[in-house]
């Protein structure tokens, strides 16, 4: 219960602080470089911490997750199915109608370029959902 109560006094960027230390091997480094990338490509992205324990980066909705397994660090994109990847980063949950995910694996290197370009993409359908409808004139 005293961690529970520590936690909610630290901020959601404190918090994914605290989960890359604590992941003090290859997946802390790969989810602070992922992070790096995430924050050049939008510096007014917005760091959240959901569902007990996952850091989520959002600009007028959520971009992508970073969960970190034994074997992988995962980034699930909430609206990837609807984003182009001409890359073709997208290597994890290609079956589903809305979430694409991408699985890093110990020693392997992401396209920066591409993953940049993969996040402005999804800030934009996440924008153009935002958009109010114009109204037809009478």
């Amino acid at each position: 219960m005293k961690n529970a109560v520590a936690a909610e006094a630290l901020s959601a960027s404190e918090l994914i602080d605290q989960r890359i230390g604590e992941l003090a091997d290859w997946r802390g480094e790969t989810l602070r470089h992922i992070r790096e990338l995430i924050k050049d490509a939008d510096p007014d992205v917005v760091e959240e911490w959901k569902w007990m324990g996952t850091p989520v980066w959002s600009h007028d909705g959520i971009i992508c997750t970073g969960e970190s397994y034994k074997a992988t660090v995962k980034l699930t994109f909430a609206k990837g199915a609807s984003l182009p990847d001409p890359a073709k980063l997208f290597n994890s949950s290609l079956d589903g109608n809305t979430r694409r995910a991408i699985d890093l694996r110990e020693g392997e290197a992401i396209n920066k370029t591409a993953f940049k370009a993969l996040i402005r993409a999804a800030i934009a359908h996440n924008s153009a959902g935002k958009a109010k409808p114009k109204r037809a004139k009478p």
